[in-house]
C-alpha cells in the first residue's frame, strides 16, 4: 500500500499533481467560509433574532444568484479545455462572454427588490425575524453584478491552472469584509451600531473589491498578448451561445441544490425558534468542513477540461480519481470529530450566547452533526464526481438529477412529515441525509457510464494536412 500511494503521488495526475492545482483553492474556499461562519458568529452575539434571519436571507439571496454564478462560473470549462488544445487565442474571448452575463445577472437580481417583503413572508417566522431577513436581503442585492464578475473571471485562472491568484484575491475579500463585519455590526470606529445591516453591507463591499481585482490582473500584458483578454472583448454570439448552453444547466442545478436547502430551512423554521438557530449553526459548521472540498471539485473538473482539450480522457479519469481518494480521507477525518468531539465546533457560538437559552440549541445540534456525519461521505461522491462530468459538459444530466431527486427525497417528505404530520427535527435530517448519499451514488454511476470521455464544450479544430504536400492547402 505504501509503494502504491507513493507512486500515485508521482505519478502523471497522481496526488501531487491534484493538490498542486486544488491547495489554493481549497484554501480559498476556506477563506470564503470562514467569512460566512464569523459574520454569522458576529450576529449570534448581536441577537438570537439576527442570526436566525441571516442564514435564511442569505441563502434565499444565494438561491436566486446560484443560477447566474453557475452560469458564469463555467467559463473555467471552457478556459479549461480551450487551454488544454492550445487555442489559447479563446480564452479571452470566452471569459468576456461570461462578464457580458453578469450585467444582465445584475440587472435581473434587482428585479427582486420589490418582492422582498412577499417572499419572506411566506416562511412564517416571527415579524421580527422576517423585518431581519428583508433588510439582509435587500442590501445583498446590489452586490450581485460584482459577484458574478469575479465568478465569470476567476474562471480565467482557474482553467488555466493558476489557482495561487485566486487564493490571494478571495483572501484580500474576506480580510476586509471581516474588518468591515466588526466595525458596522457593533459600531466601531467611524461606523453606526448597524446590526444585520452592517454585515450585508460588508459583504457587498468585499465583492466590488474581489471584481475590481480579478479585472486589474487579468488585463496584464502578457495575459492581454497571449490570451486576447483585452483584443477579445467583443460579444461573440456563437461562443455566447454555447456558453448559455452548457453553464445555464449548470447555473440551474447549482440554484436547485442551494433552492432545496433553502426551502429545506424555511421548513425547519416552523418547528420553532430552538430547531431553526441549530439548523443554521450545524450548516455553518458544516461548511467548514464542505466549502474545502469545493476546491477539490474545481480542480477536478479543470483537470478534466483540459485533459479532454488534449484529447486524453484516460487522464482526466486518473485525476478524477486521485481526487476522489483524498477527499474521502479529508471527510472520513471530520466525521469522526463531528461524533466524537461536537463541542470543539458548538465553542465558537456558545462563547457570547445566554447559556441557558443556548442549553437546547447545542442538544439539536449535536443531533444533527450525526446526520452531517454520515452524509459527509457520500458527499465526495456528489462533489467529485459532479465536478468531473461537468467539466466535460454533462451539465444538463446533473441539472435533472439534481431536481428530481431534490424534491423526491428531501423537500417533499420533509414537509409531509414535518409540517402534515407534525414529526421532529430528526425526520428531516433523516431525509437530507437519504437524498446526499443517492444523489452522490447517481453522481459515481453516471462517471462509471464513460459517456463523458467524448463530450467537449469547445469546438474541434479541423485536423492539419502535412506541409510536406504543398498541392493541398493547410485547413
Amino acid at each position: 500500500m505504501k509503494f502504491g500511494i507513493k507512486k500515485r503521488w508521482h505519478s502523471e495526475c497522481g496526488y501531487r499533481d491534484v493538490l498542486k492545482l486544488a491547495f489554493p483553492l481549497i484554501l480559498s474556499t476556506s477563506t470564503w467560509t470562514l467569512q460566512h461562519f464569523i459574520d454569522r458568529m458576529f450576529l449570534a452575539w448581536y441577537s438570537s433574532e439576527a442570526i436566525a434571519a441571516a442564514v435564511p436571507a442569505g441563502m434565499m439571496n444565494f438561491t436566486f444568484l446560484c443560477l447566474f454564478l453557475g452560469t458564469a462560473r463555467y467559463t473555467n470549462t471552457f478556459v479549461a479545455q480551450y487551454y488544454g488544445a492550445k487555442q489559447v487565442n479563446r480564452v479571452g474571448p470566452a471569459v468576456w462572454q461570461g462578464l457580458y452575463f453578469a450585467i444582465i445577472a445584475g440587472i435581473c437580481m434587482l428585479g427582486l427588490l420589490p418582492f422582498a417583503a412577499d417572499i419572506f413572508s411566506l416562511a412564517g417566522h416571527t415579524p421580527k425575524v422576517q423585518q431581519l431577513e428583508v433588510e439582509y436581503f435587500r442590501i445583498l442585492l446590489f452586490g450581485s453584478t460584482p459577484v458574478v464578475i469575479g465568478s465569470a473571471c476567476s474562471g480565467f485562472f482557474s482553467g488555466r491552472g493558476d489557482t495561487w491568484t485566486i487564493f490571494l484575491i478571495s483572501a484580500l475579500a474576506t480580510a476586509i469584509n471581516l474588518l468591515l463585519d466588526y466595525f458596522m455590526i457593533f459600531g466601531y470606529w467611524i461606523f453606526p451600531r448597524m446590526g444585520i445591516k452592517g454585515a450585508a453591507t460588508a459583504t457587498v463591499i468585499s465583492g466590488i473589491v474581489a471584481a475590481i481585482a480579478y479585472l486589474t490582473v487579468m488585463m496584464k500584458k502578457n495575459f492581454r498578448d497571449t490570451f486576447y483578454t483585452l483584443r477579445g472583448w467583443k460579444f461573440d454570439r456563437r461562443l455566447f451561445s454555447r456558453l448559455m448552453r452548457y453553464g445555464i444547466p449548470n447555473g440551474i442545478q447549482f440554484m436547485i441544490d442551494i433552492s432545496s436547502f433553502t426551502l429545506f430551512i424555511v421548513l425547519v423554521g416552523r418547528l420553532g425558534i430552538n430547531e431553526l438557530a441549530a439548523t443554521n449553526i450545524a450548516f455553518n459548521i458544516n461548511n467548514l468542513a464542505f466549502m474545502p472540498m469545493l476546491g477539490f471539485g474545481i480542480a477536478t473538473s479543470t483537470l478534466v477540461g483540459q485533459y479532454l482539450g488534449r484529447n486524453r480522457p484516460d487522464l482526466a479519469e486518473k485525476s478524477t480519481w486521485s481526487s476522489f481518494h483524498m477527499t474521502v480521507l479529508y471527510m472520513s477525518s471530520i466525521a469522526a470529530l463531528y461524533i466524537t468531539i461536537p463541542d470543539l465546533f458548538l465553542l465558537p457560538f456558545s462563547l457570547q450566547a445566554n447559556a441557558e437559552d443556548f442549553s437546547r440549541v447545542r442538544e439539536l445540534v449535536v443531533m444533527i452533526l450525526i446526520f452531517i456525519a454520515f452524509y459527509s461521505l457520500f458527499d465526495t461522491m456528489n462533489i467529485v464526481f459532479a465536478a468531473a462530468i461537468k467539466g466535460a459538459g454533462d451539465t444538463r444530466f446533473v441539472m435533472i438529477a439534481c431536481m428530481t431527486l431534490s424534491w423526491i427525497l428531501m423537500v417533499g417528505p420533509t414537509y409531509v412529515a414535518c409540517i402534515v404530520y407534525g414529526k421532529g427535527l430528526a425526520w428531516a435530517w433523516a431525509f437530507a441525509s437519504a437524498y446526499i448519499a443517492i444523489l452522490g451514488i447517481v453522481f459515481y454511476l453516471r462517471f462509471r457510464g464513460e459517456k463523458w470521455k467524448s463530450m467537449r464544450v469547445i469546438e474541434q479544430m479541423p485536423p492539419q494536412l502535412s506541409k510536406l504536400m504543398p498541392e493541398y492547402p493547410e485547413i
